[in-house]
């Protein structure tokens, strides 16, 4: 039986002849020389890409749309932090953001996490025109569902007021909490936020009327609340020392 016979034709490094190597030496130093010098790549924040349509997300999550959601949730959340580059919020291509964060909401319409994101990442960006954006699209979202998303709407009144003071912008937000929210489990602080900016506003009539109407409607019945709307009610008309907010 004929023996198989095994041969290696790998030679040694030194059997290379020198100019081989000293060509290669010169290739590698100059790719290292070239990667070294080369500019860095470029943070663009019209990389992010739109949204896929409802229709295929829903293909793809198998079943668990919830899982998907927090899965796109937290890709969102890093796409400015890719490899070598950061991209600041403020030039994201925020159309294509809110695509994303609608996506999160279609898949788990109970989640948090998209409307957290525009109203505390997005929206607190120092870029007037983009915040407003982002509060607008949180406002929308809120009225599909108040007694579920009044929180992030109670921020968006926040935000309007403290980081835009657009005060027109604060009542508008929460006027929509007080006359949308009102599931038991929605906290009193959260409806009756415009009264806070009726007074800011230098409109302390109808931020008395306001009061008054809640505490004629029997809807409080905390008595440390009604001894807190009460003493706010006499500051305003004057009759008693103004209560800290």
């Amino acid at each position: 039986m004929a023996t198989a016979v095994f041969r290696n034709d790998e030679r040694p490094v030194s059997q290379v002849p020198k100019p081989v190597v000293l060509l290669l030496v010169l290739a590698l130093v100059t790719q290292l020389a070239w990667h070294h010098r080369a500019p860095g790549p470029q943070a663009n924040g019209e990389a992010l890409p739109s949204a896929p349509a409802a229709e295929w997300l829903n293909l793809v999550s198998l079943g668990d749309p919830v899982a998907l959601s927090k899965f796109l949730n937290l890709w969102l959340q890093v796409f400015d932090n890719q490899p070598g580059i950061s991209i600041p919020f403020r030039e994201l291509d925020y159309g294509k953001v809110r695509g994303w964060l609608q996506a999160s909401l279609d898949l788990d319409p109970r989640g948090h996490h998209p409307l957290l994101a525009a109203t505390r990442l997005y929206g607190e960006i120092p870029d007037p025109e983009r915040q407003r954006y982002m509060l607008e699209f949180t406002y929308e979202k809120f009225l599909e569902a108040p007694n579920e998303r009044w929180q992030w709407m109670a921020h968006a009144a926040l935000v309007a007021r403290h980081r835009l003071d657009d005060l027109p912008l604060a009542l508008k937000y929460a006027e929509a909490l007080a006359a949308n929210a009102t599931g038991s489990q929605v906290p009193h602080w959260a409806t009756q936020m415009a009264i806070f900016v009726l007074e800011d506003m230098g409109e302390t009539e109808a931020a008395e009327v306001l009061i008054g109407g809640l505490l004629e409607s029997g809807q409080i019945t905390d008595t440390h609340e009604l001894r807190f709307l009460t003493e706010r009610l006499d500051a305003l008309k004057g009759t008693g020392a103004p209560t800290g907010k």
